[in-house]
C-alpha cells in the first residue's frame, strides 16, 4: 500500500485566556477597549486618513499594558500561552526569550474588514477575542504554498481540512489564536449587527 506522509505541517494554536493566571474579565477588557478608542484620537485620525473601516490602536499606542492594568494582566497571560506554543513547535531559543514586540486593539463595526497580510520581522503572532457578535467573521488563513501552486485543480470543497487552500477559523469570546508571523491570513467583512472586537500582538525572539 502507498504510504503519504504529511510535511511542512503550518500549525494553529488554539487556547482560552482562562488557561493561564491571571484571570482576564473579558467585559472589563471590552470597556477598556472602548475608553482607550474614545480617548485615542491620533488613532481614529490615522484611521480615517487611510481608509480603516473601524479602529486600531496599532499606529498610535505603544503603552496599553501601562494604560490599563487588565492589559498587564493580559500580556502576562499571553506570555504563558507563546511559552506552550513555543514548545509545541519545538523551537530551539538558544536561551533566548520570545517577548512582546507590540499589542493592539481593534474594533470592526458591521461592514469593516481587515485585508490579507503578515508580520515581518515577528516570530509568534495572534489575537484574542473580546467581543464577537452573532454572524461576526472568522478569520481567515491561506496556505503559505499558495503562490506556488500555479496550474494546479482547486481542492474539492469537502477536502480535509489540511489539504485547503484556505481555512477559516471562527473564534469566541476569551479565545486565544497563535501562529507563526509569516502565515497570511485575513478578516472578511464582518456581517454581523454588531462591533466585533479584538486584541492582537506579535512576539519577537531576543
Amino acid at each position: 500500500m502507498p504510504q503519504i506522509t504529511p510535511l511542512f505541517v503550518t500549525p494553529l494554536y488554539r487556547g482560552r485566556l482562562s488557561e493561564h493566571e491571571p484571570a482576564i474579565d473579558t467585559e472589563e477588557l471590552e470597556s477598556s477597549c472602548y475608553a482607550i478608542y474614545e480617548d485615542d484620537e491620533a488613532g481614529q485620525n490615522w484611521c480615517e486618513e487611510h481608509g480603516y473601516p473601524g479602529y486600531t490602536s496599532y499606529a498610535s499606542l505603544t503603552d496599553l499594558p501601562w494604560r490599563f492594568p487588565i492589559f498587564t494582566d493580559l500580556v502576562k497571560s499571553l506570555d504563558a500561552h507563546v511559552a506552550d506554543f513555543a514548545t509545541k513547535l519545538q523551537l530551539d531559543l538558544d536561551g533566548r526569550d520570545l517577548i512582546l514586540e507590540d499589542i493592539w486593539i481593534n474594533i470592526l463595526p458591521e461592514g469593516g474588514f481587515h485585508s490579507a497580510h503578515i508580520h515581518p520581522h515577528s516570530v509568534i503572532s495572534g489575537t484574542t477575542y473580546v467581543a464577537m457578535p452573532e454572524g461576526a467573521s472568522a478569520i481567515k488563513f491561506e496556505d503559505p504554498r499558495h503562490a506556488m501552486m500555479m496550474a494546479a485543480p482547486p481542492r474539492r470543497k469537502d477536502a480535509d481540512e489540511a489539504l485547503r487552500q484556505f481555512v477559516y477559523a471562527r473564534p469566541v469570546v476569551g479565545d486565544v489564536l497563535l501562529w507563526e508571523s509569516w502565515l497570511r491570513h485575513e478578516v472578511p467583512m464582518n456581517e454581523a449587527d454588531g462591533e466585533r472586537i479584538s486584541v492582537s500582538f506579535n512576539y519577537r525572539w531576543e
